[in-house]
């Protein structure tokens, strides 16, 4: 057995390399394709200049911040709360996640003006640059993720080692505990990048859309929208960079979770190293998808969804496969409940795919119904939307229900209970298994809304603009799915990290009361379920006035700009882009902070008891809200483009512009508040885990 283990960790560790080798050969077919004209190459290094700026001033903001929180950290272990590890893993986790969205970017603003001009040739072609763009961020994101946690397990394992007076079975014990705060730095940068990303994007896309789109009445992304850069770079920053970074916290996350339940399981080394191996399974059967998306010279949704669709169903039947054997030979024919839990979290996900589908794409019933609501005015888009929103939660609530019961009884069920718990993160991990071509799906929409751009701003025949239309339409879809399957796993892990927090608080000898008689879970419960809503609000806010500063400028350039309207004169883009730059890097802070602090002060007040309702009422709260936002985002959108299409009177009616209203409603909730959501559960349980230790010895009440 000890072979096959020592197997798995340097399988993990190769598939990592693997993973990063296959992004650089999707680089190098994206750098041969060609770029387009000069206007083309123009619009694009624009946009590039404009994201660099950015991260570049979010990176040095965030820097501080990790400054601060290593120092603090270092403190902690100095006074013997935990290894002097964490502070190390804290920095890497978050130079990993920050590297990884960072990549994604710059592929993602070389790839929009080689898909505009694959899309002068056929949408096929166009699909497969995108595509590709997208998979370099997938393939990076898991790579990266791999090699994180491989890399740790191996030095942990060499320390512990180390120590003769160390039985095995506490060298396991102290590995699993010691590597489960690891995905606190990764969270932190994942939730600034998100949330600081998320408001810049939908500032600048709320303020070119409202001006541009209602008031002015010229195209989406027209030159002459002086917002329509910042809208651009926007995308890159807060739909790849951020999310990358997101995606990122949520993969490790998921790896970390099943291997610190892994020795309480009573599963041992195998057990932790099973989640690494079927994530070395899950690249490889993301490389084989990746192969299977193609389709046919039709604008046409249904064609195109099923050929994203044939990437992700190909990559989940090869994880079937291959996780059946791993299972069947790590941990031996008596414990083959555990892959039937890996299916389980395949499937869920898969089902919150079809499901977030149904009511986000423009080919179904739900966003349709919102379209034809336009024909009677914004209020109605927007009361339909939120209907469809709700309406959202309950198939995917349900999916997840009944995921997390499976899991846990083919797992071990009540007679053996820790094992079930263990079945329950180890269905995040197959959830997230296929990442890389599930992330691809998700990244090229960006990809695809910039090709639009570059090909409005260059003039390209009308052609090029309605195969690029048809990608971004299906792109909000499958960025809508993307969020359904980090949403999913991050209920899946935060549950298990809740879990694991327990187990820790557990066997450092303190009592937990978890009964509805104890006021401080009760009142932590409270909180928890409160603190979504503070933090949506707080973001949705934080949009809303940077939005303000941009509708001001645009307005201020269409009315002082001689000539502009009438595409005689140049806008001023880089003015749109520093206030929604300087906009994001102030109004990140707070939010980001408040996921942080919660915890902390609420551990410190009332203790152990109420932290663990803190998280659990996050949880659900936060799990049910961040797809409601989702959805009704994602329905608003694809409402609108459904009537650019053609229907209820086109581009330029009065449906159009209401349906314009609907979608800078739904920006910030499916692109800043929403995704941002799921980071905050698992954020807030990976620093109530850091902290374990001192709020069980600390608190006041």
């Amino acid at each position: 057995m000890q072979i096959t283990t020592d197997w798995l960790a340097v399988s993990g560790l190769l598939s990592g390399f693997l993973a990063l080798g296959f992004s650089v050969y999707l680089m190098m077919r994206i750098f041969w394709s060609p770029d387009g004209n000069e206007r083309m190459r123009h619009i694009a290094n624009a946009v590039k200049v404009g994201a660099r700026a950015y991260l570049r001033r979010q990176y040095i903001g965030v820097s501080v911040f990790f400054t601060v929180v290593f120092i603090i950290l270092l403190y902690l272990s100095s006074q013997g709360y935990f290894l002097i590890f964490v502070p190390f893993a804290f920095l890497i986790g978050g130079l990993f996640s920050a590297l990884a969205g960072y990549i994604g970017m710059t592929i993602a603003t070389s790839s929009s003006s080689r898909t505009a001009h694959a899309a002068i040739t056929s949408l096929n072609q166009a699909l497969r640059v995108a595509f590709s763009g997208g998979a370099v961020m997938g393939f990076t994101v898991v790579g990266l993720g791999v090699i994180y946690v491989t890399g740790w397990y191996f030095a942990l394992n060499h320390y512990f080692m180390g120590s003769g007076e160390l039985t095995e079975a506490d060298r396991l014990l102290l590995l699993s505990q010691t590597i489960l705060p690891f995905g606190i730095g990764a969270s932190s940068q994942a939730l600034f990048a998100r949330v600081g990303g998320g408001i810049f994007t939908k500032a600048a896309d709320v303020g070119a859309d409202l001006v541009g789109k209602v008031e002015a009445g010229i195209p989406e992304d027209d030159p002459r929208n002086p917002a329509v850069i910042a809208d651009n770079v926007g995308d890159c920053v807060g739909d790849v960079a951020g999310m990358g970074a997101d995606l990122f916290e949520s993969y490790i996350g998921s790896i970390i979770a099943a291997v610190a339940l892994s020795v309480s399981a009573g599963f041992g080394l195998s057990g932790m190293l099973l989640p690494i191996g079927i994530a070395a399974c899950g690249i490889l059967a993301s490389i084989i998808g990746f192969f299977f998306v193609r389709t046919k010279e039709t604008v046409n949704q249904g064609e195109l969804l099923k050929a994203l669709r044939s990437g992700v169903i190909a990559s989940s039947g090869f994880i079937v496969l291959f996780s059946f054997f791993m299972v069947r030979h790590v941990m031996g024919a008596e414990n083959i409940g555990i892959f039937w839990a890996i299916v389980t979290g395949l499937v869920v996900g898969l089902l919150i795919s079809f499901a977030t589908e149904y009511f986000t794409s423009d080919t179904y019933g739900p966003t349709r119904s919102i379209s034809e609501s336009a024909q009677t005015g914004p209020a109605t888009v927007i009361i339909r939307g939120l209907g469809v929103g709700f309406l959202s939660t309950a198939p995917v609530v349900i999916f997840v229900a009944v995921g997390i019961l499976a899991a846990f009884y083919f797992s071990g069920g009540k007679l053996e209970f820790e094992k079930g718990l263990y079945g329950i993160a180890i269905a995040a991990v197959g959830m997230l298994s296929t990442l890389g071509i599930t992330l691809a799906s998700d990244a090229y929409g960006p990809i695809a809304d910039n090709a639009g751009g570059n090909a409005q701003m260059a003039n390209l025949d009308p052609k090029v603009r309605e195969r690029t239309d048809a990608l971004d339409s299906l792109g909000n879809t499958t960025a809508a799915t993307g969020k359904g399957f980090a949403i999913g796993s991050a209920a899946l892990t935060a549950l298990a990290l809740v879990v694991a927090y327990r187990d820790l608080v557990i066997k450092m000898g303190f009592q937990v009361s978890l009964s509805i008689t104890n006021p401080n879970f009760i009142v932590g419960l409270f909180i928890g379920a409160m603190l979504p809503f503070v933090f949506c609000a707080l973001t949705m806010d934080a949009v809303g006035r940077a939005a303000q500063q941009v509708v001001v400028e645009v307005r201020r350039q269409f009315k002082e700009i001689k000539g502009l309207l009438e595409g005689k004169a140049e806008a001023d883009n880089g003015r749109c882009v520093d206030i929604v730059t300087k906009a994001a890097q102030k109004e990140m802070v707070l939010p980001s902070i408040l996921a942080l602090l919660a915890p902390a002060v609420i551990g410190w007040l009332f203790g152990v008891e109420a932290t663990i309702g803190l998280l659990l009422g996050s949880i659900v709260c936060g799990f049910v809200l961040a797809i409601m936002m989702a959805s009704a985002g994602g329905a608003w959108d694809n409402a609108k483009k459904h009537i650019e299409a053609g229907n209820f009177g086109g581009k330029g009616s009065s449906a159009h512009k209401a349906a314009v209203v609907g979608d800078t409603v739904g920006d910030p909730f499916k692109d800043t508040a929403g995704p941002s959501l799921n980071i905050l559960i698992k954020l807030m349980s990976m620093v109530a885990i850091v902290l374990a230790s001192f709020v069980a010895q600390n608190h006041l009440f």
